[in-house]
């Protein structure tokens, strides 16, 4: 039964609930309360989608390792690592200790600082097309830099991405990340070159660039065919348009990200995540003559941030990137897909239909016979929904979406353990749906 403190949104859904829904809102009271008391001073109750879902989110009080805890006093297993940014999971402790130390000699002033150029070297010795970067303060931003640097350099205004690609909110990468076109946003399908190719002989002269995710994080964990990211490469430069890597995630798949995996290179690269050590960050990297707009000599692109690149988070960076080695990258994609092969058999055993799509250390779940196009046009919503709160309830927390990114820090163990839970929860889908 509803309490007084829980959100009128819980009030208006909870008549005569599903036991996975009833046993959410009696396990969670204080997280109802702490998202009550939001829902007061931020529309929804928070700063970020990614972070709600249905009743309403959980409220964590802290994290460790591959564990949160929420402020009821539950622990849950983390599979999905703030959407893949806790590549090292949480409170890592030669993070934290980097950081302390820096905290008390400041956290940021208008001026140099040497973390920031430490991070960039690390950066620039791992990606061969990157000569050069730029920080910001998220990837978002990276986005939005790279656009503007295609712009002012090919003087063109527009941009072709993927259709449900994405690069973050900026209102050009909204439109193309549910599907649709805008005013400054071409789409092609993902992994159709004929497309892409189409789109540039028809509109080139008007697309500055062409920006592409290797592999589709967002839109579902969907590995880019190297054939495909070399023609869109060949296709964009004839079409006089620069070619944009979007690594934001990808970066955790390879050292040097799946560019260097996949010997390819593009003109400009977006980084994030992993690369702030758990700290608000982003990046735009390339050439030297690309990045030259911003030389404030002969600037031709005034770009700044009162955060950007401060020392506490290059300095937690640099550690992350770091400590990312091609044996615990080889680790990470191991146990994801020890994980994909114990949910398949789960689902075998419980009676529920289940297509897994994996790439090095994520996956993403559907209850369907066959995995669609993209997580945003899905046909299982109400399963997952259903398995989404169904695994909170037996301690695992993973992505709405059915979205999982595992830790440097995740053991054979803490898989086994999982699985088990995992399989709790979709016993209980199995059973609410007969």
């Amino acid at each position: 039964m509803a309490t007084q403190t829980q959100p009128a949104a819980v009030l208006e859904n909870t008549a005569a609930p599903s036991p996975t829904h009833a046993t959410y809102l009696e396990r969670t009271r204080k997280s109802a309360e702490a998202h009550a008391r939001a829902e007061t001073v931020m529309p929804g109750g928070t700063s970020r989608q990614a972070g709600y879902w249905t009743p309403y989110p959980l409220t964590i009080e802290r994290a460790e390792g591959v564990h949160l805890w929420d402020v009821d006093g539950h622990r849950y297993i983390d599979l999905i690592n703030n959407y893949t940014a806790m590549v090292h999971g949480h409170a890592y402790p030669p993070i934290v200790e980097a950081a302390a130390r820096q905290l008390p000699q400041g956290t940021g002033w208008a001026a140099g600082n040497i973390p920031q150029t430490s991070l960039a070297e690390q950066i620039v010795g791992l990606v061969p097309s990157v000569e050069q970067l730029r920080f910001t303060n998220s990837g978002t931003e990276a986005g939005a830099l790279a656009f503007t640097v295609a712009r002012i350099v090919t003087g063109r205004s527009k941009l072709l991405m993927a259709r449900y690609g994405y690069h973050g909110s900026l209102l050009e990468f909204e439109t193309g990340s549910f599907g649709r076109e805008g005013p400054f946003t071409y789409l092609a399908r993902f992994n159709d070159l004929q497309d892409f190719e189409s789109v540039l002989d028809a509109h080139g002269r008007e697309i500055a660039a062409v920006f592409l995710e290797p592999v589709l994080g967002s839109g579902g964990v969907i590995p880019a065919s190297k054939g495909f990211l070399q023609g869109v490469i060949a296709a964009a430069r004839r079409a006089g348009a620069l070619v944009v890597f979007d690594e934001v995630l990808t970066f955790r798949f390879a050292a040097g990200g799946c560019q260097a995996q996949l010997g390819l290179e593009p003109d400009l690269t977006m980084f994030g995540k992993l690369i702030g050590g758990g700290f608000p960050v982003g990046a735009t990297g390339g050439r030297k003559e690309l990045m030259s707009v911003f030389d404030p000599t002969d600037m031709k692109v005034f770009h700044t941030g009162t955060f950007n690149a401060n020392p506490v988070t290059t300095t937690a960076g640099g550690v992350s990137v770091r400590e990312l080695t091609a044996d615990r990258i080889a680790g990470m994609e191991t146990l994801c897909g020890e994980l994909k092969d114990g949910l398949a058999g789960a689902a075998i055993r419980v009676g529920l239909p289940l297509s897994i799509n994996h790439f090095g250390s994520c996956l993403n779940l559907y209850f369907s016979e066959s995995a669609p196009e993209s997580s945003i046009v899905r046909e299982d919503g109400e399963i997952v929904s259903r398995f989404h709160l169904a695994a909170l309830n037996h301690g695992l927390f993973l992505a709405p979406r059915g979205m999982i990114a595992l830790s440097t820090v995740t053991t054979r163990q803490h898989v086994a353990e999982a699985l088990e839970r995992a399989e709790a929860a979709m016993r209980d889908v199995a059973a609410e749906i007969g």
